[in-house]
């Protein structure tokens, strides 16, 4: 798919100011919107929304179809008379405003939206009834399982679902039965939580949509191997006759690491997949496509060839390159769902017959990929990653990523003398006092159709305020901006950039035809 000249900004939910400890679906994420559509922008990126797990990552998740309760806003529970101010105020901790301790805001928000449930059921409107009923209905193919797994997750502790009883880890039908009876509360505050979650999150998207703003989402490949996606289809992983995964998920050594990375999570059974006609895959395309209007692919090399590792090696070192679907999935959801927005995450060491193969089914689908301008100036005036040597403009451009130390965290720690020299010759200036900036003009400036720049970039904030470091196992996810950072002054400065640059927003008859020349 072919995208118009526009830009945005990468900003994840749990980084919204708020007093709850984390960032939410309330009136800072709409604020957030309104700041985007005074800026410009068109686009709004976020990591993926599922619940997390152990970690907190958004890309270790406890499914690839529900949504995180962490993010639900209580203060909208309110209005629909769940819940009362005093109830929300009463036990409140004293949160800290700009770090994340998931820890404190699971043990408070997780039991405070529970109890909100008793009230739903004893005396909820019977529109709000029925709305949940409907929603209830609509889900069924992913929510069933999920609400299940959840309810079983607290009745054990927590667990991971491979250590549970044999006949429920491998879900004979008669353990399904039984605890399917034994938890019916528990489930059903289950799918009440994701009703109140997607509730939310459909009326925060429609607000971004009539600003003109479309929502960038994120797809990891790779499930997480404690989720109710593993455990629900076991037939479509590589897993043995009691629940316990054969082969793992990671990449292989490299020059950032003698070791790999061993990623633990399970492989597809691509054959068992294709039998199906990517059935999974189109579902879960399909229910992305109604949280968010772009989809980002992680890992996208994968769909070409993977690294496999046997279960119960302790590196990545032990393993081998298997063949991933190729094109076959492509067809399948383009087929199901038609023309679906998506940008590979193409980033990263590739061998040569690796990289024609993932090119060639970028090429077949027209997707852009993704260049990081923090690995621009690491060799020659011919790096990949300079936008002067850009083949085309069908691009997603960063100054940094999500992955990525904050572009005055990477000047200031972790760029070399040489790579600082290059860059000020680059950007035309004499020192790196608004390096950030600079980046984010070099990206505003180049072919790239679309440029989207961290929230930490965009306030010139040092490496405290990344949001990732891979591999680093814990203080990742945690930041957010304090309220009134993003000030009138702030969003001038990138309308101003924006404008310079042709990326603001088109009128419908002139997106059009810019979409129509973009695909000549």
């Amino acid at each position: 798919m072919s995208f118009v000249r526009s830009s945005g900004v990468l900003l994840h939910p749990t980084s919204f100011p708020g007093r709850y400890g984390i960032g939410d679906l309330g009136d800072a994420a709409f604020r957030f919107i309104d700041f985007l559509h005074g800026a410009g922008q068109s686009l709004w990126q976020v990591l993926p929304l599922g619940p997390t797990g152990y970690g907190d990552s958004p890309y270790q998740c406890f499914s690839a179809f529900a949504g995180n309760p962490l993010l639900i806003d209580p203060e909208q529970l309110i209005g629909m008379g769940l819940l009362s101010w005093d109830e929300l105020n009463r036990e409140l901790p004293p949160f800290a405003q700009e770090l994340i301790d998931y820890g404190q805001v699971i043990t408070w928000k997780i039991p405070l939206l529970k109890r909100t449930y008793e009230r739903f059921r004893a005396g909820a409107s019977t529109d709000l009834e029925l709305e949940f009923k409907i929603f209830c209905a609509e889900q069924a193919d992913w929510l069933e399982d999920y609400a299940l797994f959840m309810a079983l997750k607290d009745a054990h502790g927590g667990a991971a679902w491979n250590t549970w009883a044999l006949d429920i880890r491998t879900r004979q039908p008669e353990a399904l039965a039984r605890w399917r009876r034994e938890l019916a509360e528990a489930v059903a505050v289950q799918k009440y939580l994701q009703w109140l979650f997607f509730r939310q999150w459909t009326n925060l998207k429609g607000y971004a949509n009539q600003r003109g703003v479309q929502i960038v989402g994120d797809i990891p490949i790779f499930v997480a191997p404690d989720s109710a996606d593993a455990w629900a289809n076991p037939d479509l992983f590589y897993m043995d006759d009691q629940g316990q995964l054969t082969v793992v998920a990671g990449v292989p050594p490299d020059y950032f690491s003698a070791t790999g990375q061993l990623w633990g999570n399970p492989l597809y059974r691509w054959d068992v997949m294709a039998a199906t006609g990517y059935a999974w895959w189109i579902a879960r395309f399909r229910a992305m496509l109604t949280l968010v209007d772009i989809i980002r692919v992680d890992h996208f090399r994968a769909f070409y060839n993977y690294w496999e590792i046997p279960a119960g090696e302790p590196t990545a070192i032990r393993g081998r390159w298997v063949l991933g679907p190729g094109p076959g999935l492509f067809e399948a959801v383009q087929a199901a769902l038609g023309d679906v927005a998506i940008v590979a995450e193409d980033l990263g060491y590739f061998e040569p017959e690796a990289k024609a193969g993932m090119d060639s089914i970028m090429r077949r689908f027209d997707l852009p990929g993704m260049k990081v301008l923090q690995f621009a100036f690491l060799t020659n005036t011919n790096d990949q990653f300079l936008p002067h040597a850009y083949e085309t403009p069908n691009l997603v451009i960063y100054p940094g990523t999500h992955d990525n130390d904050t572009t005055v965290g990477w000047w200031e720690n972790s760029s070399t003398p040489s790579e600082r020299v290059y860059a000020l010759h680059y950007v035309g200036k004499p020192e790196g006092s608004d390096i950030a900036w600079d980046m984010i003009r070099l990206a505003w400036a180049s072919i790239a159709r679309l440029a989207i720049v961290t929230a930490q970039d965009l306030l010139s904030l040092g490496s405290w305020a990344r949001m990732n470091l891979p591999g680093r196992p814990g203080g990742n996810w945690q930041w957010r901006y304090l309220p009134g950072a993003l000030d009138p002054r702030l969003q001038q400065r990138l309308l101003e950039l924006t404008i310079i640059f042709g990326r603001q927003p088109q009128p419908a008859k002139e997106k059009d035809a810019a979409a129509g020349a973009a695909a000549e």
